[in-house]
């Protein structure tokens, strides 16, 4: 028989791991000394105690192992378990090769510029979304302010609430500019004239940065999130979007405590 401490030592699992596996009913020892308490362990539970160490390195959780011990899995269900798994760490693999893509751009980035970065870029995945919007053509960016309007009326006229934060999805800029000013609704409503009623699909990966500062400036933003992009491997595949966090003062170009959130939906090359 192996006492608690010397199983301890054979198995390189501490004697609270031991405990543990003995309260969830993983690997109970063979015998407690009713006086004193203590474990005991005999010879024949050591290919079990193998079993579940080979099985914890395969990434098996404890409750997995335990249903694989002691529900004896036929081989075609332990196959599905082992190939599931296999996704999962290949998912993971996965994803550790694209940070360390992004830790190297990065690096690359600051040798470069010998600085660290004014902006900083994450991707994130974004829900879909109902919106009021009013789209056209515009000959610049900040010539948007009409359609604002007519969006402000359509939502006066209808008593709507827009929920925070408001947005312009850019679906084009060549030769003109193709874009819709949408105000986030929080329930269905009837569409105008020239209003429309729909959702904003869900983006699976969506390049994002942070442009605190006026208007005037906002094209520096720009050309760090379109710098990121093409450095990590992403191309854009959607319509960008400008989020207006904390809107500009009176639609001010030069308001300097605008924060405008820029997102560009994206896939890897």
């Amino acid at each position: 028989m192996l006492k608690i401490g010397d199983l301890s030592k054979l198995s390189r699992l501490s004697v609270k791991t031991l405990r543990y596996y003995d309260e969830i009913g993983l690997l109970k020892p063979a015998q407690v000394d009713r006086f004193t308490g203590y474990r005991y362990y005999s010879f024949d539970q050591l290919p079990r105690l193998n079993r579940i160490l080979a099985l914890k390195d395969l990434g098996f959780s404890l409750e997995q192992i335990a249903q694989i011990l002691n529900e004896g899995l036929p081989p075609a269900q332990l196959r599905g378990m082992l190939r599931l798994r296999q996704m999962e760490l290949r998912e993971h693999v996965q994803d550790e090769l694209e940070q360390l893509e992004r830790v190297e751009a990065r690096l690359r980035q600051i040798e470069q510029e010998d600085t660290m970065p004014n902006y900083d870029v994450v991707v994130k995945k974004v829900g879909p979304q109902l919106v009021a919007g009013v789209r056209d053509m515009i000959p610049d960016y900040p010539q948007q302010g009409h359609l604002w309007q007519e969006l402000g009326a359509y939502l006066t006229e209808h008593k709507i609430t827009p929920t925070d934060p408001c947005l312009t999805v850019y679906y084009s800029d060549e030769p003109s500019i193709d874009a819709e000013v949408c105000e986030r609704l929080g329930s269905p409503a009837q569409p105008g004239e020239r209003v429309q009623i729909h959702e904003l699909p869900a983006v699976e990966m969506m390049a994002s940065v942070v442009h605190h500062g006026p208007f005037t400036t906002i094209g520096e933003a720009y050309t760090a999130i379109i710098k990121w992009i093409e450095a990590n491997g992403y191309r854009c595949v959607g319509p960008v979007r400008e989020v207006y966090l904390q809107p500009a003062a009176n639609a001010s170009q030069s308001d300097p405590n605008t924060v405008t959130e820029i997102q560009f939906p994206v896939e890897k090359v």
